[in-house]
């Protein structure tokens, strides 16, 4: 049955839907799945920033298994959805904003068919991911913060976390001075940045993880989707548009899910060791002294503790997570264009 033909429950017919519609079909799809994912999405981050409770089980999915079982013995279910509430905040203004974003940008730098390249493609989908993760960037720290506590008995709340990391000073020693003439080390003293810059914690590394993770994320699904077009493959993966049957054919549903699932993998793989290195640096101020490294310095730390595999910690659970997501998410943006007839 195709997206056309089909209805979802409680939801109107999709031929009619409109572009309000569409987005909540979408939202509504994106949270259900990153609530059967956030036990495990929970686990991947503190598997990435080396919590050092959770450290000795990275590697294998009986770590992650046994991972689960702990947080749920001492935390209950609970443990498991922590930080789930600041991810489904965070859902309906990035993916609106992302999509919304890439097609406004790509209008701009592919005016016609003339203009289509690769490069062009990858450059409008890491603006628009750029654009996106800005905005919502304080929620995805607040997220990453919460799920990183594992002591039950000082466990925040949403509003504490905020509170949290809205105060934390990181400290230093003074270079000019560190040890006074009777040879005592001068005490540490807070820098002044305080504030919503805390929220923009490792924002240097996600700004360098958008070019691969939304750029070729857009231009892996645009390029498989001319891939399932060509000529040999067209009869089998295409269907005339609905809505428009003298409009260019559109992909079949398995074909597209297809196209948006590779571009999940491909974006993920490129991406994941920034976002190994974006985690440490967010999770900064709530380990140690609160010495904020800087990206060079988290990536020399990581690859100190674990060599070349600590990059890719819990890279199996991002593959669980992202391909089926990233399959649903532009099967829905794709329908959703062709029968508003964007």
């Amino acid at each position: 049955m195709s997206f056309g033909q089909a209805s979802l429950a409680g939801w109107p017919d999709v031929r009619y839907a409109s572009k309000t519609q569409y987005q909540d079909l979408h939202t509504n799809l994106t949270i259900q799945a990153k609530t059967i994912v956030g036990p495990l999405d929970r686990v991947k981050i503190l598997f990435q920033a080396s919590n050092p409770q959770f450290a000795k089980y990275t590697g294998s999915w009986f770590g992650v298994v046994t991972a689960m079982r702990d947080i749920n013995r001492e935390s209950g279910m609970r443990g498991l959805f922590r930080g789930h509430s600041a991810t489904l905040l965070r859902i309906f203004p990035y993916a609106s904003i992302k999509f919304l974003a890439y097609e406004q940008i790509r209008s701009i730098l592919i005016p016609s068919a003339s203009y289509e390249t690769p490069l062009r493609r990858l450059i409008s989908g890491a603006s628009a991911g750029v654009t996106s993760v800005f905005i919502t960037y304080p929620l995805e720290v607040i997220r990453v913060r919460l799920a990183f506590e594992t002591k039950h008995e000082s466990s925040s709340s949403l509003s504490g976390i905020c509170r949290q990391i809205y105060h934390e000073q990181p400290t230093r020693v003074t270079n000019s001075a560190a040890f006074t003439p009777l040879g005592t080390a001068v005490p540490a003293i807070p820098t002044p940045r305080t504030g919503i810059i805390n929220f923009y914690r490792g924002f240097s590394s996600t700004l360098a993880g958008m070019l691969p993770y939304a750029g070729m994320s857009f231009l892996t699904h645009d390029t498989a989707g001319d891939w399932l077009r060509a000529p040999a493959l067209a009869p089998y993966t295409t269907t005339a548009n609905p809505k428009n049957p003298s409009a260019p054919p559109i992909l079949r549903y398995w074909a597209e899910l297809i196209a948006g699932g590779f571009a999940g993998l491909v974006s993920q793989t490129a991406s994941y060791p920034l976002e190994v290195i974006r985690r440490r640096m967010q999770v900064g101020g709530a380990v140690g002294d609160g010495h904020r490294l800087r990206m060079a310095e988290t990536a020399q730390t990581v690859w100190r503790e674990r060599g070349w595999r600590g990059f890719f910690v819990g890279l199996g659970i991002g593959y669980f997570k992202v391909v089926p997501m990233a399959a649903v998410s532009f099967y829905v943006y794709e329908r959703g264009k062709v029968f508003l007839g964007v």
